[in-house]
């Protein structure tokens, strides 16, 4: 006889593995089936997507090792801490990332025990419907469910007729995993993952050369951190090519050739010891035989969604990478959460407006709401506040005062309409942001609110009184 379950949730990265906790929370008997067992030893499949496993958590664990190196390598000296020149020891690197990949996967599967969410190895695909209950395949048995939640996520899109082997050419999996650092490292794509994997590798020592077909640099940011960005990322050493046309790129045992126009339209060849895809991602459906059961699917392979992630069919619902909106870890919990509460009849909510996005560099680059440039181009009238970390005592102290907070509100009404940070700490500072603006607060509030000195949290305070034209410190 089949399993019968209340809620089946078909994927455990973040948004599937949080829907499977809070729909067991609220009581409802609840399953969570995963196929992909990414790099673990039993071959057995692992929770956390690619977020915990090949994404988020071990590209900040890298990033960090990275940081740190370059850090001991280039500013001890300055602080007066004498060190010898510091080596990378790529292994030990790899394994320390790995440990906290194993730790927070398993404790996933922990938190599942502790909310009695039943785990199901394999992949997830519809059968057809029983009565009230949806049928799934999952591995080799099928499973019923009155409830289907598709957290199936993305996957990386590839160039065509450029085979990835994770060796020479890789795409984000393969680039948290080189055994050594390169010489010369191309990247193609200077979106998040682009810019957090070039850095990685460019403070260990690799000459890195981002090629990018976008004719602007960061053209999702607001234009005043992107250009700040640009300035700082090719101080750094990063060689940012933006207005690219990518021709043929050949791949051998021992590296890669890559031509390509310039933004000048120029011919020209980059040639590497390995190559970086990273050209957006692409939605895992094409495995959920979305026909059986009349799933409605976009162009694009998305599975289409209301304001709360219901699809066509009643009882079935998709949130995080499959669905409209950011590829973000932290939209596809919330988006998780909404849904478990949606089904006990609670009311869940998810504001795509308010998302956050972070790129981890150095410096951080964080920002939600509108840019200066969207707010222009609708018509909005706004004041902005701008505050350099060069006038933040902490940052100075930290020897850390590049970028700064600019602050967006309406010119009528005050409320906030963006914030956008760049400079240290910035996704730890954009929260503050995303509490006002979620409140419908106004830069008055912020200026208004007692933040505690020295702290960086000082530079978003006198954006906020920057916005009326009052700063204190600058």
């Amino acid at each position: 006889m089949s399993k019968q379950f209340d809620v089946l949730v078909i994927g455990g990265g973040p948004g599937g593995y949080v829907a499977a906790i809070r729909a067991a929370q609220l009581g409802f008997a609840t399953a969570c089936c995963e196929s992909n067992p990414y790099a673990d030893p039993k071959g057995e499949p692992r929770l956390g997507g690619t977020c915990l496993n090949v994404g988020c958590i071990p590209s900040k664990a890298l990033l960090h090792t990275s940081h740190l190196f370059e850090e001991a390598a280039h500013t001890f000296a300055g602080q007066g801490i004498k060190v010898s020149a510091p080596s990378i020891d790529v292994p030990v690197m790899k394994a320390r990332k790995d440990g906290v990949v194993t730790q927070l996967t398993a404790g996933i599967k922990g938190l599942f025990k502790k909310n009695k969410v039943t785990m199901i190895p394999g992949h997830g695909s519809f059968v057809g419907k029983d009565g009230e209950f949806y049928k799934v395949k999952v591995g080799g048995e099928e499973v019923l469910a009155k409830q289907v939640i598709i957290a199936t996520g993305s996957k990386p899109r590839h160039l065509p007729n450029v085979p990835v082997d994770q060796k020479i050419v890789m795409d984000n999996e393969g680039a948290l995993n080189q055994e050594s650092v390169p010489k010369k490292l191309a990247v193609i794509g200077a979106g998040v993952i682009g810019l957090e994997m070039g850095s990685v590798w460019r403070r260990l020592g690799s000459e890195v050369t981002i090629l990018e077909a976008l004719p602007d640099f960061m053209p999702f940011a607001d234009q005043d951190v992107a250009k700040e960005a640009l300035k700082l990322f090719t101080k750094q050493g990063l060689s940012i090519q933006t207005g690219v046309k990518i021709g043929e790129i050949k791949a051998g045992k021992k590296g890669v050739s890559i031509a390509y126009e310039s933004k000048d339209g120029k011919a020209e060849k980059l040639d590497a010891d390995r190559l970086i895809v990273s050209i957006g991602r692409i939605p895992n459906t094409d495995g959920l035989n979305a026909e059986a059961v009349g799933l409605k699917l976009n162009e694009r392979g998305m599975i289409e969604v209301d304001g709360h992630c219901r699809t066509n069919l009643p009882g079935v619902w998709a949130v995080g990478d499959v669905v409209r909106g950011p590829m973000l870890a932290h939209k596809a919990m919330e988006e998780g959460v909404m849904v478990a509460e949606l089904i006990a009849g609670q009311a869940g909510h998810c504001n795509l407006d308010l998302v956050p996005g972070v790129i981890y560099t150095a410096p951080e680059i964080a920002w939600v709401g509108k840019s200066e440039q969207q707010l222009k181009a609708e018509g909005v009238a706004y004041k902005a506040g701008k505050i350099p970390f060069l006038a933040n005592g902490r940052a100075l102290g930290m020897g850390d005062p590049s970028g700064f907070v600019k602050m967006l509100a309406c010119a009528k009404t005050d409320c906030i309409l963006g914030v956008h940070i760049i400079g240290p700490n910035a996704s730890e500072l954009i929260s503050e942001a995303v509490v006002a603006m979620e409140f419908g607060g106004a830069s008055e509030d912020l200026a208004r609110i007692c933040h505690a000195h020295p702290t960086l949290s000082e530079a978003v305070h006198e954006a906020a009184l920057a916005c009326d034209k009052r700063a204190l410190h600058f």
